[in-house]
């Protein structure tokens, strides 16, 4: 037995050795100046393409084209510089490895779909389930990935760091090399400075597309979200009552909060096509100029319910004061918020809240994310628990993209052919405004359906129902998809939303409110997120100094 066990323990070292040889074949060696190099003119040549072809866009008529390619030359010596700062011995590899593989993701996002990595897109996807963003992986992407990320890390991982020659020696190389970028970087800015200049200043935004500013904006949101000190709670709207309705019924509202609806493909607001069959005889005002807080949910969200305007907003001063919901259980109104978009962004952490179970509803449901008729699965069960008067405020997945054609049952589909596929930049035009307006129509439904349930409430309560979206969306325009632009020069598609309102005369009538005032104050003025606060309040009928009546819509509409 003993004999076994030595030629079985002799048998695993001598495969070890041949492992560790076949390994050192295939070793790379390598100085760490020349590894700086080569990776800083990988990130300057390769991983930002997508800003050196934008910068050949914007002078393509002019005649200051011969500065822009310059550009990779530049970016390179400035990553020479910054890298050099990273290349620690046993900290170095891991690290220039996790920064290739996200600014690989990160280039890909940026070419394929326009996406700019600021701190509000960080925040973004930060707060993103896995459901969303499985979404985004199709074979592209992969492809991309491997291609641009895992290859180029492999070799990375091959390497050793050659360290003959003396610590001198080596400080002197990387000095130089160091140096030698600097000069660059001035043998440009004395011939080219001006062009830069100016091209920066009037496209201030393309700093953001720079690969891996990622990294800054996500250690900046580390920072923030984890190591800054919270502000003291302040409540607020204290002092909130809701008067009885003249008829002397409770009150049963229902706020939709909309994901990635835009104004422009909403047929109330002029779009050529029907989006809205379901809702068309139903008597809905469709607000036809609102802009949203941000063009991403975990800014939109908790901004739309806060009562600080979109100028002022800040995330940390949101989440320490009371929102719009919480007033209204101070006014004791039961509020219920049911989420089916992977989270309410801290928006409900004062209400009920309940979560869709995708496990729970297999006709609607994919195991991952569910259609958002789901919503009225439980409505009745529901409005039976609470007590009094009622708001239950449901957030739909809605228009979420890439996968769109995953927002709606297959039998909801009215516009062909649609874009069935994540990596929507593949598809025709046509194809993508096909499948979007299949989402938008589907939501529309949503909507019908929930009003239909209300109106079997109506002899026992006063019903109305508010929609707003919490941004919108890019459908290829200006080489955009998706969302996430930064606010101060994300295209109208991103920020313009639609907001309804369906409020049967009975309850105008109830809490005295002018429909006719209503429906021209949406067809001739402009709202923003800013307006939802006090408008929710107004609309509701709930009284409380912390109402503005200029941000209430409803406020000047009152009999």
């Amino acid at each position: 037995m003993k004999n076994i066990l030595n030629a079985q323990q002799n048998s695993s070292i001598s495969s070890l050795n041949i492992s560790t040889n076949t390994l050192r074949k295939f070793r790379i060696n390598i100085s760490m100046t020349k590894f700086l190099l080569l990776y800083s003119l990988y990130f300057g040549f390769v991983l930002n393409v997508p800003i050196i072809s934008r910068l050949i866009e914007i002078t393509a008529d002019t005649n200051n084209w011969l500065f822009v390619y310059t550009a990779p030359l530049l970016l390179s010596s400035a990553f020479v510089i910054i890298f050099s700062l990273f290349a620690i011995p046993y900290f170095a590899k891991p690290f220039f490895i996790f920064v290739l593989v996200s600014s690989a993701a990160a280039c890909y996002a940026t070419l394929k779909y326009g996406v700019l990595f600021d701190y509000t897109m960080i925040e973004n996807v930060m707060e993103t389930n896995t459901g969303e963003m499985s979404s985004y992986v199709n074979s592209s992407s992969i492809s991309y990935l491997l291609l641009v990320g895992i290859l180029p890390v492999i070799l990375i991982a091959l390497i050793k760091f050659n360290t003959q020659e003396s610590l001198l020696k080596r400080a002197f190389k990387r000095l130089m090399l160091v140096l030698s970028a600097i000069v660059v970087l001035v043998l440009i800015a004395a011939f080219f400075y001006k062009d830069y200049a100016s091209v920066g200043r009037n496209n201030s935004y393309l700093n953001k597309m720079i690969v891996p500013a990622h990294i800054f904006n996500s250690f900046k949101y580390i920072k923030n979200e984890f190591f800054t000190e919270k502000l003291a709670y302040k409540t607020q709207g204290t002092d909130a009552t809701l008067p009885v309705a003249i008829n002397g019924k409770p009150t049963l509202m229902v706020l939709i909060v909309g994901e990635t609806a835009r104004s422009m493909n909403i047929g109330y607001n002029g779009y050529s096509r029907n989006t809205n069959p379901y809702t068309q005889d139903m008597g809905i005002i469709s607000f036809q100029d609102v802009s949203s807080c941000g063009t991403a949910t975990a800014h939109s969200l908790p901004c739309m319910f806060s009562n600080l305007d979109r100028n002022n907003y800040n995330k940390n001063r949101a989440n320490s004061q009371d929102n719009v919901l919480d007033v209204l259980t101070y006014a004791n109104i039961d509020t219920l918020w049911k989420e089916n978009d992977g989270g309410d962004k801290s928006v409900a952490k004062g209400v009920t809240k309940i979560t869709i179970d995708t496990d729970k509803y297999t006709d609607v449901c994919n195991g991952s994310t569910c259609y958002d008729e789901v919503m009225l699965k439980s409505f009745d069960d529901e409005v039976a628990k609470m007590k009094g008067n009622k708001l239950i405020a449901m957030h739909l997945i809605g228009s979420h993209g890439p996968t769109y054609w995953q927002r709606y049952p297959a039998q909801k589909e009215l516009f062909t052919p649609s874009c069935n596929q994540s990596d929507i930049e593949n598809c025709t035009d046509e194809e993508i405004v096909n499948v979007y307006d299949n989402t938008i129509a589907y939501t529309d439904y949503v909507i019908a359906e929930t009003i239909k349930k209300l109106q079997s409430y109506s002899k026992d309560y006063n019903v109305a129902l508010m929609y707003l979206s919490d941004h919108g969306e890019s459908l290829g325009e200006k080489g955009l998809y998706l969302h996430g632009t930064p606010y101060t020069f994300a295209p109208e598609e991103q920020t313009q939303v639609p907001l309804f309102m369906w409020l049967p005369q009975q309850y105008a009538d109830a809490k005295g409110i002018d429909k006719r005032c209503l429906i021209e104050k949406a067809k001739t003025e402009t709202f923003s997120h800013d307006n939802l606060f006090h408008t929710l309040l107004g609309l509701y009928g709930v009284e409380s100094d912390v109402i503005n009546p200029r941000l209430d819509i409803t406020a000047s509409c009152r009999l």
